[in-house]
């Protein structure tokens, strides 16, 4: 029915928006913890307390000279922001952030789609951000962006492995892989105390997913001048940009789903799921700033030897570990 489509575009209109706001104010929130945490002041001059420094951020990349390499193949150069970007912002549409609420008469679910694969459609949506880092690096003609390019496919392939065996604990626990049967499922316990090697590695492997520090490898300004994103500026810089901090929210509510018990709280979850959700969220996007700002970078040879000989056997234990609890309990 065309109710149903209206209510269907109302949500990824509210979706898209709430994660643009997010991307916008977490590279403020990002700047004032990490000077915080060094004895700095951070954004304070444009707007009171410097609320407004996103919005001079995006005024100034909007009027930014686009520079385009002579040698670069334009059209894959134009095409490679939007292919990091739009799989950051498609993987939202399965997470569920709140109770079903009922609104004349009709019950809205707060998740714009309940599928039953959800979770192998996250991990393929997410695995669909490399090829625009991968694509970028290579058409823009530039040495240190294909070096750049090339690390981040690596990078993502060995930690995809990890990621994807640290979430098989809890679909054996829930029986399913919708997300809104997962988070049923930990109405009265979460995951992360039944799973907390997978917990772990799947945290370990969000950090790596989305290239931040310490596994900022394919950005590596000291090695690569800037990676991947060496030769780009204006609005194209900008979407890579977004689609990493998207990406870190995107991230962290997967992570909340998953293991955090989604959005059941101590009380009230009912009412106020979505808050709950969301300061789980933002505990753990405090987490990836935090973690940015106490770690140094890892070296290229130990990152891809940490997630080939010590996560990837982690997630096979743990797969084993709880097959063995399963069977034990049941």
């Amino acid at each position: 029915m065309w109710i149903d489509l209206l209510i269907a575009i109302i949500k990824s209109v509210v979706i898209i928006a709430l994660l643009l706001i997010g991307f916008a104010y977490m590279t403020y929130i990002e700047r004032k913890v990490v000077a915080h945490m060094q004895s700095r002041i951070g954004p304070n001059r444009a707007g009171p307390l410097g609320l407004l420094q996103p919005l001079a951020d995006g005024i100034k990349l909007l009027f930014k000279e686009d520079i385009v390499p002579a040698r670069a193949d334009r059209v894959v150069y134009w095409l490679a922001p939007t292919l990091s970007v739009v799989p950051a912002i498609i993987t939202f549409a399965v997470i569920p952030i709140g109770a079903p609420i009922t609104l004349f008469g009709r019950t809205i679910p707060l998740q714009l789609a309940d599928i039953n694969v959800a979770l192998l459609y996250v991990l393929a949506a997410s695995s669909l951000a490399v090829y625009g880092v991968v694509l970028a690096g290579w058409s823009s003609n530039n040495k240190f962006s294909l070096l750049g390019g090339l690390r981040a496919s690596a990078q993502l392939i060995s930690y995809e492995l990890a990621l994807g065996l640290s979430v098989i604990g809890v679909v054996m626990l829930a029986g399913s892989l919708s997300l809104a049967d997962i988070v049923a499922a930990q109405r009265s316990l979460p995951y992360i105390v039944l799973q907390p090697i997978g917990f772990l590695i799947f945290g370990i492997c969000a950090v790596a997913e989305t290239k931040r520090a310490p596994f900022d490898l394919p950005e590596a300004e000291q090695e690569l001048v800037a990676g991947f994103h060496t030769e780009y500026s204006g609005m194209k810089f900008t979407l890579f940009y977004m689609a990493e901090y998207i990406a870190m929210i995107t991230m962290s509510a997967m992570t909340v789903t998953l293991f955090l018990g989604g959005w059941h709280g101590p009380f009230l979850s009912e009412l106020l799921g979505p808050v709950w959700f969301s300061l789980k969220v933002l505990f753990l996007l405090f987490v990836f700033v935090w973690i940015r700002a106490s770690w140094p970078r890892v070296r290229y040879d130990r990152l891809m030897g940490f997630g080939w000989k010590v996560l990837l056997p982690l997630g096979l234990l743990n797969v084993f570990l709880t097959a063995v609890g399963i069977v034990l309990m049941g």
